[in-house]
């Protein structure tokens, strides 16, 4: 698309075509669009083209990532990062994002039904990228009779799975709030609840996104109830978590910095943190899973079974 229709579409104001010049001749830079030649009217013009970083955000794809720029981009939700030095010279325990709205993230979501609805919107956005990826690690699900997906939002992973394998039965467990419009299929329900109470009983539970979000001791308790979930089955049961691993530098610069700016982010919003192996390894340890293995499911996110 030229310049010319680019403001045309967007009907930029003609006093501010030079702006949109400017920040597309920065975009372009950065690699986020691409600067190409195109034949139009016997006339060779200059035109932006999509890259692979802009291609995640057109809607209507199955690896479209709007709602999760959507959701970061907020301005609510940005004022956290504007707390953070007052956060490093707090004694207490708030996050940044407490310190700038008053409230913890969770407590802030149930109270507000728009924010809530972005956030699921954001973290189904982000299964439909994990579903392409799974596509090739169909093993790990194999010989499971049933899987219980904790904190699942409104259901994308186990949509994928109850329709990849049929025999499989999988529960989308969530908080009451989270689940209670959804209805499910022949083998996909929709069960609230709290993970930190009981989790419902299953071959294996699925964590996607969610240890990354909690402290280590909360982490454990965390683990502790998968373990009760996924007990007093006729076979043993298996933890599958989808999360990231620092690799401490052993990989590509940009990935690592990736996963260190989501360090950043779950901290400032949850007092969460990203681990690396050794991290990792002491949860399990502290918890008895000493049967696990980590896999690259991605370049930015790892598949962690846990096998009991």
């Amino acid at each position: 698309m030229t310049l010319d229709e680019l403001v045309a579409k967007l009907q930029v104001p003609l006093a501010k075509i030079s702006g949109v010049h400017r920040l597309m001749r920065y975009l372009a830079h950065i690699g986020f669009f691409d600067v190409v030649r195109i034949q139009e009217n016997q006339e060779e013009k200059e035109a932006y083209a999509l890259t692979n970083s802009s291609e995640l955000l057109v809607r209507g794809t199955n690896h479209c990532l709007s709602s999760v720029a959507e959701w970061v981009l907020d301005p609510s939700i940005l004022t956290s990062y504007h707390h953070l030095g007052k956060w490093i010279h707090d004694d207490g325990d708030q996050t940044p994002f407490a310190l700038a709205l008053g409230t913890g993230i969770w407590d802030f979501l149930s109270k507000s039904p728009t924010h809530m609805r972005s956030f699921n919107d954001a973290t189904a956005n982000d299964s439909q990228i994990i579903n392409l990826a799974l596509e090739n690690h169909g093993a790990v699900f194999e010989g499971l009779e049933s899987i219980v997906d904790v904190a699942g939002g409104t259901g994308m992973i186990a949509k994928y799975l109850s329709e990849t394998f049929p025999h499989l039965k999988c529960i989308v467990f969530d908080l009451p709030k989270v689940v209670e419009n959804l209805s499910g299929s022949n083998n996909l329900s929709y069960v609230g609840g709290d993970m930190f109470q009981s989790i419902p009983k299953a071959d294996a539970v699925l964590l996607k996104w969610i240890l990354h979000d909690w402290s280590d001791d909360d982490c454990i308790k965390i683990l502790n109830k998968c373990k009760d979930a996924v007990s007093n089955n006729k076979k043993k049961g298996k933890i599958i978590i989808i999360d990231i691993v620092i690799d401490n530098g052993r990989q590509d610069v940009f990935d690592t910095q990736a996963k260190l700016q989501m360090d950043l982010i779950v901290t400032t919003y949850y007092n969460g943190r990203e681990r690396t192996a050794e991290e990792w390894k002491k949860l399990f340890i502290e918890t008895g899973c000493h049967n696990y293995k980590i896999s690259p499911l991605t370049a930015y996110v790892s598949l962690i079974e846990v096998n009991l």
